[in-house]
């Protein structure tokens, strides 16, 4: 009797006649056992099973494991380890020389979900086809960690500012109203400050100071009509702009402090008021001590020293750099007031969580008691 053609039902039906009563826990399947112990040359047994391994694409699924074993084993009776072959180039798997009897087979391929065939009842000689095989992709739970580098947290931030307009239109870039901003680099403390020195509104302001000059007959030496307009234009311009460049650009760069206001917030009006003025003095480096604001104040005085280069030569002089720097140092006190008390209730865009300085005397609020 050949065993690759006895079902196991038909043994376990053959050792109960002949009175042998022991169980057989986990026996393996004789059929499959057998079949698997011999070569494709010498297995015995004429049907066969085929079939297509793709994707859920449709996409050609090469190297895919199918393992084919006996279905339909009495209770108890393992169908042991089963065939095993792998797809081809062609998504291809070919069972032959297979005995009568019910398969069933599993593929497994990386990277995607497992699938078992039902029950095929295969007939001598007879050959199946199996249905296309569809594997979808393998579900897995994956724990990124994002991890934002300082310089990143520093960009986002810069473009919220950058979106600060006192009602919508006058430019706030230099307050932060992040107490614990990350720091500048070089590029961004540059970056801000030609951003902010070719504002729209900029030259709308030095369009203005230069009317008042004009009509005040301030820098005679300018002449009058339309080109002396334009050069005190060009010159109120400038020495903004220089000094902005070199205030909240160049030097704080090379001397590692940030050239931005940050908003107190919290504390008494005086105490408020006396750290924004003293912002006009003092400022944050980049590792976050106080120090003094060499790079402001040297902004304003070089930013003055620059324009004897295209004032009148009647106004030139040390003169005109001290005023210049004076005035501009003055005005960054004036300007650190006005962020500190006014600009925060009518410039839209801040966040709500951006309020300044945590209140140390705030308490934290106590939980309340379950009613």
């Amino acid at each position: 009797m050949s065993l690759s053609l006895v079902s196991a039902s038909a043994i376990a039906q053959n050792i109960a006649a002949l009175g042998h009563h022991e169980a057989l826990p986990d026996a393996p399947s004789f059929v499959l056992a057998a079949a698997q112990a011999q070569s494709s040359e010498t297995r015995s047994g004429t049907a066969r099973i085929s079939g297509t391994v793709l994707d859920i694409n449709g996409g050609l699924v090469a190297g895919a494991t199918v393992t084919l074993v006996e279905a339909g084993l009495p209770a108890g009776v393992s169908p042991g380890a089963g065939l095993v072959v792998t797809s081809d180039t062609a998504g291809r798997f070919v069972f032959d020389k297979l005995p009568a009897g019910r398969f069933k087979f599993t593929i497994t391929a990386q990277g995607l979900q497992t699938f078992v065939s039902g029950d095929i009842l295969l007939k001598p000689g007879e050959s199946r086809e199996a249905p296309q095989v569809d594997l979808p992709i393998a579900s897995t739970n994956i724990d990124v960690q994002v991890t934002v580098t300082q310089v990143e947290l520093a960009q986002e931030q810069i473009r919220a500012e950058e979106k600060q307009r006192a009602f919508g239109v006058l430019p706030n870039f230099y307050t932060s109203y992040i107490w614990n901003a990350a720091p500048l680099t070089k590029g961004q403390k540059m970056h801000l400050a030609f951003k902010s020195a070719t504002d729209p509104v900029e030259f709308l302001g030095a369009a203005v100071q230069g009317a008042a000059q004009y009509n005040a007959g301030q820098y005679a030496g300018y002449g009058y009509g339309f080109s002396g307009y334009s050069k005190r234009f060009a010159a109120a311009y400038g020495d903004g702009a220089f000094a902005r460049v070199i205030g909240s650009g160049i030097l704080p760069s090379v001397l590692h402090q940030d050239p931005r206001y940050f908003y107190k917030g919290s504390g008494t009006k005086k105490s408020r008021a006396l750290y924004a003025i003293s912002r006009a003095f003092i400022t944050r480096g980049d590792d976050g001590k106080h120090e003094p604001n060499y790079s402001h104040i040297g902004g304003a005085f070089l930013g003055g020293a620059i324009s004897n280069a295209y004032h009148p030569h009647a106004d030139r002089g040390v003169g005109l750099t001290i005023t210049n720097g004076l005035i501009d140092t003055a005005g960054n006190a004036v300007n650190n007031l006005i962020r500190e008390f006014i600009l925060r209730e009518i410039t839209p865009n801040v966040p709500d969580y951006a309020n300044g300085q945590p209140d140390p005397s705030a308490k934290p609020a106590s939980p309340t008691k379950p009613q």
